[in-house]
């Protein structure tokens, strides 16, 4: 097993082969350049070698070509005339096929194993960012998350917290004396976007059993398992993609032990079309990204952000990747010009030539790279043209997909929901002690109410009934059968507390003491 991880270079305009030293992989890296011109097949490359290598990978597949991995190339693909004459340029001898272990994921359960997470784990500050709260919404969501602490109350899939936001806007008056003001048109907006999250398939993403990252990081044969996730369709909700990223990384963060500077990663994580990241992220979480970036490298994971333009990363982020593969980019206007001098200026300058052109003159496979070396310092730039993969280039079909899966060391693990006893089912039950049935209901075997086509179901109504249960202040519903004297008497009561109750008190019972 080698120290490094063979990039490419290695004749004529590119002298030096280029590789990145395994020790200095969790030093970060940053893959970008337009469209076409190479990001996906160096990416593909790089997972390559660190599988071969016994680093597990994780990745988004955003166009099904990174599939590709779990199946070895072939002599008969049209490219094969290429791939073998550019190996034979860059001196990789020798070039071999072969397939890599890989496991697929998919948030929605339909192209790889389903990935979960509770709502507890997400926790509010991500929630927040999903769902673009606004500061005073965001705090009535903290309020939720903390009520459902101290009440013991598991906020384990959507519904939990739907139920417990009902509860908390029910209850609005009494929890706002001790946690600061609830507005229901604060619980109005966040059920509103959770709807929005419904809508968009997240509802399966929330839920048990959650994801182990114990299965992410393992290795099979000697070899890094690679974990590619299905992101075709999550990209029609990038908001969710984002945010689901961001949570993986930082579960890594929170549950890895410190390993100082070990001499390959534990795990490399790759964040494809990382602009989505940073995209009207408030300065919170653009703090909390940049935090996370500096202080992982230390639990022994490396993270490479794949993007367009590195205009599209904050400047305190970019600033932590040292291993930088940069393809093509294309200065057609002014803004582009600008980021174009923005990036060549990153690189250590090479006398060979001028790095701004390089950028804007290289093609569809090369790259300007710069890798670190000796005691983490950058190397220089260099024309880098990419070696080619061993693995087939291009998405694989439907069923060598299924064959893959069939053959996952974790099939079964997460193929079928849990729902077991949280929120949801805890405030139902609560109400159920407190409220008894109406003497209209239908009888427990019967879950459908009566009522016509449009009538809610059973479930609903005891749901409302979830809605107005209040262990504060231990309210029960009022029954339909006061008469009218003890609604008298009930609304008696209450003026007695008011200003006109204590008058009519004083000149009732002084004409009483003025008689005797």
């Amino acid at each position: 097993m080698t120290d490094t991880i063979f990039i490419g270079g290695g004749a004529e305009d590119y002298a030096s082969p280029q590789a990145l030293k395994l020790k200095y992989a969790n030093r970060h890296g940053l893959i970008a350049g337009a469209t076409g011109t190479g990001k996906t097949v160096t990416l593909q490359i790089l997972a390559e070698g660190f599988s071969a290598a016994g680093v597990p990978v994780f990745l988004s597949d955003v166009k099904g070509d990174l599939a590709g991995l779990a199946r070895p190339g072939s002599a008969e693909a049209p490219s094969h005339p290429k791939l073998v004459e550019r190996a034979g340029t860059i001196g990789l001898e020798p070039y071999a096929y072969r397939a890599f272990p890989v496991v697929f994921w998919d948030m929605f359960g339909e192209q790889g194993h389903p990935v979960r997470t509770t709502v507890a784990e997400m926790g509010p500050l991500l929630l927040a960012r999903l769902m673009d709260l606004s500061p005073a919404q965001e705090g009535v969501l903290n309020i939720a998350f903390r009520v459902a602490d101290e009440q013991g109350l598991a906020l384990l899939d959507l519904k939990d917290l739907q139920a417990l936001l009902v509860w908390v806007g029910e209850n609005g008056p009494d929890l706002s004396l001790r946690y600061g003001n609830i507005s229901r048109a604060s619980v109005g907006a966040i059920q509103r976007a959770l709807l929005v999250l419904e809508n968009q398939g997240a509802t399966g993403f929330f839920g048990e059993p959650a994801l182990d990252l114990a299965d992410m990081m393992a290795t099979e044969g000697g070899e890094g398992r690679i974990n590619v996730l299905a992101a075709d369709r999550l990209m029609a909700a990038p908001g969710l993609y984002a945010t689901f990223l961001l949570w993986l990384l930082s579960e890594l963060f929170e549950q890895l032990p410190e390993v100082g500077d070990p001499d390959k990663p534990r795990l490399v994580f790759f964040f494809d079309e990382a602009h989505l990241l940073f995209d009207d992220a408030p300065e919170a979480l653009i703090e909390k990204v940049e935090q996370v970036a500096r202080l992982i490298r230390s639990k022994g994971v490396g993270v490479f952000f794949v993007t367009q333009n590195p205009d599209d990363i904050p400047a305190d982020v970019l600033g932590q990747l040292g291993n930088r593969i940069q393809h093509a980019l294309r200065a057609y206007t002014p803004r582009d010009q600008k980021g174009l001098r923005a990036a060549a200026e990153t690189f250590r300058p090479n006398p060979a030539f001028d790095t701004e052109d390089a950028i804007r003159e290289v093609g569809i496979g090369e790259a300007v790279t710069s890798m670190l070396e000796k005691k983490g310092v950058p190397g220089i730039a260099e024309r880098t043209l990419i070696r080619p993969p061993s693995s087939r280039l291009g998405p694989i079909t439907e069923a060598e997909r299924a064959e893959t899966l069939a053959a996952s060391p974790l099939k079964g693990k997460y193929d079928q929901t849990v729902d077991r006893t949280s929120a949801f089912e805890e405030l139902r039950a609560r109400a159920e002690t407190e409220a008894p049935e109406p003497e209209d209901a239908p009888p427990a075997h019967d879950r459908t109410y009566r009522g016509g086509d449009d009538a809610p179901s059973w479930r609903d109504r005891e749901y409302r009934s979830a809605r107005r249960y209040s262990p504060t202040t231990n309210r029960k519903p009022r029954r339909r059968s006061d008469t009218t004297m003890e609604a008298f008497g009930k609304s008696f009561a209450r003026q007695m507390g008011t200003q006109l109750g204590r008058q009519i008190t004083r000149g009732i019972l002084g004409g009483l003491f003025r008689g005797r």
